[in-house]
């Protein structure tokens, strides 16, 4: 494929490659960069600054920092605009990415915590199911049960946050009865800190996201 030429045929170019190839991608394209252009960005890391200055001063940039569930219809992604992209070009980025779930925009220095809590949180997800089915494992259940109860459990309370409006901590709370179940597993969690140690998980992603930006 002749890059460049496709590029310079193109209204809306969207980057898609790994951070450490996108400014090597888009300086050989520069020579055919126009005002015209809008180039949107999910490469994680790489500031709008940085990707104008790949392609010419003036750049529309829109960044976007989806996540993996975008995959099955049920993404989260937030995006930004650099100095020259204008509300326009924002709603174009929006139109194209809501095929792919939500959106929501942010100014571009809120970037890192996204990329901590939404970026990186279908990993976080994942290791909590991780750990269930660990669970279920050794309380005996078969793995197939296991696998259908751990999914729907995590697709049911996520559509609760959502469609109830209530905030998680109520939610817990209407389902932990006084010296029951859920209150003693609870209890252990408390117990390690889990709640403090998750918020540490996230400050660490969001430093890590702030040192590859610089």
């Amino acid at each position: 494929q002749d890059l460049p030429a496709e590029v310079g045929r193109a209204d809306i170019v969207l980057l898609a490659t790994k951070p450490q190839q996108a400014l090597e991608v888009l300086s050989s394209v520069a020579s055919v960069w126009s005002e015209d252009k809008l180039l949107i960005s999910i490469c994680a890391g790489l500031r709008s600054d940085k990707l104008e200055a790949a392609v010419g001063q003036g750049a529309r940039v829109v960044r976007v920092m989806p996540n993996t569930p975008s995959l099955v219809g049920l993404g989260a992604a937030a995006l930004s605009r650099g100095g020259h992209a204008s509300d326009a070009d924002l709603e174009v980025a929006a139109a194209i990415l809501a095929s792919t779930g939500i959106t929501v925009t942010v100014p571009e220095s809120d970037m890192d915590a996204v990329t901590a809590v939404s970026g990186s949180g279908p990993a976080y997800v994942f290791y909590l199911a991780e750990a269930m089915l660990a669970a279920a494992a050794e309380l005996g259940l078969d793995g197939a049960t296991a696998s259908s109860l751990v999914a729907q459990t995590i697709e049911g309370a996520g559509r609760m946050i959502r469609q109830t409006g209530l905030p998680p901590d109520e939610l817990r709370r209407r389902v932990t009865s006084k010296g029951g179940t859920t209150a003693a597993a609870i209890a252990v969690l408390d117990g390690h800190f889990v709640r403090q140690h998750i918020q540490d998980a996230l400050d660490a992603a969001a430093k890590r996201s702030r040192e590859l930006a610089g």
